[in-house]
């Protein structure tokens, strides 16, 4: 291994490693100095979040070298620190650290200051974070918040909304025929398998007697579906994508729309999510105790055609409440004809921590208790409104373990 190689080496263990390190390896590299002027400013943004000292960033850059790095309380040196991160990171290692500036070294404070909030990179913990805050916010700094959050959700509504819309009308265009003569709308499968009496063997032709095509004007409000949200802090993504999908439903005509979160309380937010997306997610309120059991018997009075009700408990299960009552109401509402799901976990990514013992209790009575990623779940919500096995539809698209 070439000299070069060493060095570089040796620096990026210096930078991850800190300055606890730099006297030995020095001392490795023969004396040479390892950051330069860029690296070590490098090193002062990462030292800020990553270095249990008490130091303050105004401080750091007149010590050459040395990694005594914090934020200090002051909204200039989060602006510089901000900064810095993005001149040397890319933009996804940006949103982790400035995701780790807030739990670590608990800079919320910070974040309500207009002039450092427009410098924020906008994601889904960073939007997390604002809802669980919104009651300490400033008035001067509500509209940037907002505008943030808006940011996010017009990104995730870019992502999901198409896809959602065309399962949903796909799937109910495919429940009802009509005669009208549209190649576009053909049934292929129910045309064939209708008309195989009429294989003309000679010719080696189907000639089909009549065609069968999907009916495209569906009248409103053909199913019911009702997002059950659980607000408890741990399940902070799940509550943000659940009610950007909700308020994907509530603009589809075919579709009667109800968004329920709870805690201990539950709150009924299917006109906010009618309405605007932002404005339901400042009507969350993450964190509190859980009574899932208060919320299924709320959102009971919904179901009117148990046949035509889709009926989606996005939970880690982790019960305050009844657990007995949970998992009888769950029963009736499935024996009943409704289509019950329970997603532990509506995210990008990574196994939650949920009560396997309940989720358990739910699976063998017939109701998929899973994790799901918000790109999947077009294809989760096209096969429980086709009728389709959910245990089976569950299996097929799960990113999470029952």
């Amino acid at each position: 291994m070439s000299d070069n190689v060493n060095i570089e080496q040796l620096k990026r263990w210096r930078l991850i490693l800190g300055q606890g390190v730099n006297d030995k390896l020095n001392d490795m590299a023969n004396g040479q100095e390892l950051l330069d002027s860029e690296l070590s400013l490098m090193d002062q943004a990462l030292a800020a979040i990553y270095d249990d000292t008490n130091g303050d960033i105004s401080d750091s850059r007149s010590h050459s070298g040395g990694r005594s790095a914090s934020l200090g309380a002051s909204s200039p040196r989060l602006a510089n620190w901000l900064g810095d991160i993005r001149s040397f990171f890319p933009s996804d290692i940006v949103s982790v650290i400035q995701g780790d500036a807030i739990e670590r070294k608990g800079l919320t404070q910070l974040l309500f200051e207009p002039e450092t909030l427009r410098q924020i990179k906008p994601d889904i913990r960073m939007v997390a974070t604002l809802i669980a805050l919104k009651g300490r916010i400033p008035e001067q700094t509500k509209e940037t918040a907002r505008l943030l959050v808006r940011e996010v959700v017009d990104e995730i509504m870019a992502k999901l909304a198409h896809e959602i819309r065309r399962s949903v009308t796909g799937s109910l265009n495919r429940r009802k025929h009509s005669p009208l003569p549209s190649l576009t709308g053909m049934d292929w499968k129910k045309t064939i398998h209708k008309n195989l009496k009429h294989y003309n063997r000679e010719n080696k032709k189907l000639i089909p007697e009549r065609f069968y095509f999907y009916e495209r004007a569906r009248r409103s409000k053909e199913w019911t579906v009702i997002l059950d949200i659980d607000q408890s802090g741990s399940m902070a993504d799940s509550v943000i994508y659940a009610s950007i999908i909700g308020s994907i439903f509530a603009s589809l005509p075919a579709l009667d729309t109800h968004v329920i979160a709870f805690d201990t309380e539950v709150v009924d937010l299917s006109e906010q999510c009618a309405n605007d997306p932002v404005d339901m997610l400042f009507g969350i309120q993450l964190g509190g105790g859980t009574d899932i059991n208060k919320s299924v018997k709320y959102c009971e009075q919904f179901i009117s055609d148990p046949k035509k009700s889709l009926f989606i408990l996005i939970s880690d299960l982790y019960e305050g409440g009844n657990q007995a009552g949970l998992i009888r109401r769950m029963e009736n509402m499935r024996q009943s004809g409704v289509s019950v799901i329970c997603l532990l976990a509506l995210s990008d990514g990574g196994v939650p921590s949920y009560d396997v013992d309940l989720a358990k209790k739910l699976s063998n009575l017939g109701i998929p208790c899973f994790g799901c990623t918000p790109d999947r779940l077009p294809e989760l919500i096209a096969g429980a409104l086709q009728g389709r096995d959910l245990l089976e539809l569950a299996s097929a698209i799960t990113t999470i373990s029952k």
